[in-house]
């Protein structure tokens, strides 16, 4: 237990998760019942936002800079969403789940008004996620770069096609891949893509990189798992009939970047963090074993 000091909220809701925002109301009436101030947000709506929700007013850098956590009401997806958002801001977040169960999401609102009692009061736990930084690095030099809490992942963009590119690690030449694409992943990215490509399961708090290919053409070809140290370079080459290739990199499943023969995409562990609140004493493996035996 500590002293409490979350004052200022923002909740950002998935307005298909919470159509008629009735989850949403419900937590920003408990929390301005005790005396807190509440900005709502709404994805998918120009992240529009107001004192109450709907009310269309956008939200202001001003809101983002005083907002002391975050509440997040949906599944992983819109807890992405919210991350790349408050990435500079480092506000700490908590899920409230309105899906199937998810994996960032701590909150079941069959409990929510105990477990927001719990969050004001100062009773939780704060963890730090690592994040990636990738960066495009044309021949020219124009470098573009985003940040992702989950996965980079490199696919075609055109027809139907391998997918050739040369991955080097700290400069040294590692491998030639040939497959439909690869993901760069964060711990906490491992229970996404990565796991339905193949992909090990890391507890979200371990601190490394894993490298998946997607639907590779080679019985060689597996995941690797590197230090979190380490500087990863995926080289996109000319096929070998000299055709150039064209690819996309996707940050978190969004926002996506051209890349094309000659390209080279660099990526780190990134600085930046970001924080989870957590209530519950329950393991990874805890979640882990719950949602395999939950079905899809």
């Amino acid at each position: 237990m500590r002293e409490a000091f979350f004052k200022n909220f923002l909740i950002y809701t998935n307005r298909h998760k919470d159509q008629n925002l009735a989850t949403t109301k419900r937590v920003a009436d408990f929390l301005r019942l005790k005396g807190r101030r509440v900005t709502v947000m709404a994805e998918g709506e120009g992240e529009s936002a107001g004192p109450e929700p709907g009310s269309g007013r956008g939200v202001s850098g001003e809101a983002l800079t005083e907002a002391d956590c975050m509440i997040v009401l949906g599944g992983d997806g819109t807890v992405l969403q919210a991350a790349r958002l408050t990435k500079k801001q480092h506000i700490p977040i908590i899920g409230v789940n309105l899906g199937t169960l998810g994996y960032m999401t701590e909150i079941e609102t069959s409990v929510l008004e105990e477990s927001l009692e719990r969050l004001i009061s100062g009773d939780y736990i704060q963890e730090s996620r690592m994040m990636l930084n990738g960066r495009i690095i044309p021949p020219d030099g124009t470098v573009r770069e985003d940040w992702a809490l989950n996965d980079i992942v490199i696919a075609r963009c055109g027809p139907l096609q391998i997918i050739k590119f040369n991955i080097f690690v700290n400069g040294q030449f590692l491998n030639e891949y040939s497959a439909d694409g690869v993901i760069v992943t964060t711990p906490t990215g491992s229970t996404g893509y990565n796991l339905s490509a193949g992909g090990p399961l890391v507890e979200p708090g371990a601190k490394l990189i894993m490298l998946t290919p997607i639907c590779p053409h080679s019985l060689n070809q597996r995941s690797i798992i590197l230090s979190s140290e380490d500087v990863i370079e995926i080289e996109i080459p000319r096929c070998r009939e000299g055709r150039i290739q064209m690819v996309e990199a996707s940050f978190d499943g969004s926002h996506g970047m051209p890349l094309r023969t000659g390209d080279r995409l660099r990526i780190v562990r990134s600085e930046e963090t970001t924080e989870f609140l957590k209530l519950n004493q329950v393991s990874f493996l805890e979640v882990l074993h719950k949602k395999m035996r939950t079905p899809s």
